[in-house]
């Protein structure tokens, strides 16, 4: 207390100009219309600029409740996606009875870890079992198909990224609907992939979309990426193209994990075929 009123005794003449050119400045823009405008005018763009800055700081911390937000509403408007059901139709004596039953729950999660540049690439996401997530499940992102469930815990997943030499997924041309399978590229580019053992008779293009073909973990007509260039498969029988990822999983932050609701039935069946042969 001693040494600040040291310095106000020091300094005072200084303080008290400071005080007096204040109160002067009040006076005058108090008793003067057009000084008391602009001083308001300025004033108000002072602080208009100050809470806008305000805003966008506190706009930047709850980008985070934003992004949740926004990724468990993708998840609700895909669930309500005439892909996500199945269609139950009997057809007789010309009259058509068809019941929509839901195929597909999208469960929504964050990405907590992710690789892109090794030969084998997984990504961690934080949700687990506990959430309904099982192993064997696709996952997908607002831009196309990530990759599959391969491990999981109590609340925690390991996903298989396409970005994999073992992932393989079936995919079909968009335009003409001729299937193949989706491998990553051989030269272990994050931006591409190939698409494998589509029919010699299709009529691929550069530019057309490949698409999932809804025979394996996604629904039908998921983006995969786009033709980039065509090239045939040694022998001639089958088509090799290669194709544009339409996934950057260099900046994968939400997933959704695709439960198809009949995939145990279909296992089942199939798994008799199997060892019919």
């Amino acid at each position: 207390m001693r040494n600040l009123w040291i310095f106000i005794s020091k300094y005072n003449a200084f303080f008290l100009f400071l005080i007096f050119e204040v109160t002067s400045l009040v006076i005058y823009v108090k008793n003067n219309s057009f000084q008391r405008a602009e001083f308001i005018n300025s004033a108000n763009k002072v602080t208009g600029g100050l809470y806008a800055r305000a805003d966008e700081f506190y706009s930047y911390l709850s980008l985070k409740e934003v992004n949740d937000s926004l990724a468990r509403e993708n998840a609700h408007l895909r669930n309500t996606l005439k892909s996500s059901f199945y269609a139950d139709t009997v057809t007789k004596h010309k009259v058509t009875d068809t019941v929509y039953k839901q195929q597909y729950d999208y469960i929504v999660a964050r990405v907590i870890n992710n690789s892109v540049n090794h030969n084998n690439n997984y990504l961690t996401i934080n949700k687990g079992s506990k959430q309904g997530i099982a192993k064997g499940m696709g996952v997908i992102c607002n831009k196309g198909i990530v990759g599959k469930v391969v491990f999981v815990s109590d609340h925690f997943s390991l996903v298989q990224s396409l970005l994999h030499k073992d992932s393989q997924f079936s995919a079909m041309l968009a335009d003409n609907k001729e299937i193949g399978h989706v491998e990553w590229s051989d030269d272990m580019d994050p931006h591409k992939g190939i698409l494998k053992d589509v029919s010699n008779n299709a009529r691929p293009r550069v530019g057309e979309w490949v698409v999932t073909s809804g025979y394996s973990l996604f629904p039908e007509g998921v983006p995969i990426g786009k033709i980039s260039s065509l090239r045939t498969k040694g022998g001639g029988y089958s088509l090799n193209m290669e194709i544009t990822l339409s996934v950057d999983f260099s900046k994968l932050e939400y997933v959704n994990v695709v439960d198809n609701k009949f995939s145990k039935e279909q296992e089942a069946l199939e798994a008799r075929q199997k060892k019919d042969e």
